[in-house]
């Protein structure tokens, strides 16, 4: 059995392009870049993963309108790796994650509607910008005894 399954979160370092395939279907290219921290000698370092994402279709069309530079999103997907000749005949090669599914951050950490995107006259107050979110305790629903594992 063989998988090839890719999940990242990551913020977006270029904003969405779409352009439409030979057969009418729409595609979308961004990058997003992940970061992983670690400790080094004591010290704690980051070091940034820069990965080239490519949508197809409705994601597309999803990801050109509510996607912009800087924004979060959790992809998911599979690598696969493009093979071309160059117009100066050079053999050139790319690896990309073709997005299956996305889900794009919380509205402050980076989504925003559309017409969210024209400056406000009076921009709003940050605090009242942040939106609670309700705990639920799911611990009286669950019985160990009737886990099968």
């Amino acid at each position: 059995m063989n998988l090839n399954k890719v999940l990242l979160i990551g913020n977006l370092t270029r904003d969405p392009e779409m352009r439409a395939l030979p057969s009418g279907q729409n595609v979308a290219t961004f990058g997003i870049a992940t970061n992983r921290v670690f400790n080094r000698a004591g010290k704690q370092e980051k070091q940034a993963e820069f990965h080239n994402i490519v949508a197809f279709g409705r994601l597309a069309e999803i990801s050109s309108q509510y996607l912009s530079r800087g924004k979060m999103v959790f992809i998911e997907g599979r690598i696969q790796t493009r093979n071309w000749e160059a117009k100066d005949g050079t053999k050139r090669n790319r690896t990309e994650i073709v997005a299956e599914k996305m889900q794009m951050g919380p509205r402050t950490g980076g989504f925003e509607k559309p017409a969210d995107r024209e400056p406000a006259a009076n921009p709003p107050d940050k605090q009242a910008d942040k939106e609670e979110v309700e705990t639920i305790d799911y611990s009286e629903d669950i019985n160990p005894d009737e886990i099968p594992f």
